[in-house]
């Protein structure tokens, strides 16, 4: 069986700080447990879609 770390390619090792609305957060929040996922995961997910899609855009 494999395990959580030989599944992640990449070591996460770094943290990003962020402020937002109290009302966004709660919202966003819920519409992940309701997604049945993790606010983490999500953020982690746009990050890299959004470095890939603006990749060559420098």
């Amino acid at each position: 069986m494999k395990t959580k770390e030989k599944n992640n390619k990449k070591k996460k090792n770094s943290q990003l700080i962020i402020r937002i609305n109290d009302e966004e957060r709660a919202q966003f929040i819920d519409l992940c447990e309701t997604l049945d996922t993790s606010a983490a995961r999500e953020i982690r997910r746009f990050i890299r879609d959004f470095v890939n899609e603006n990749h060559n855009n420098k």
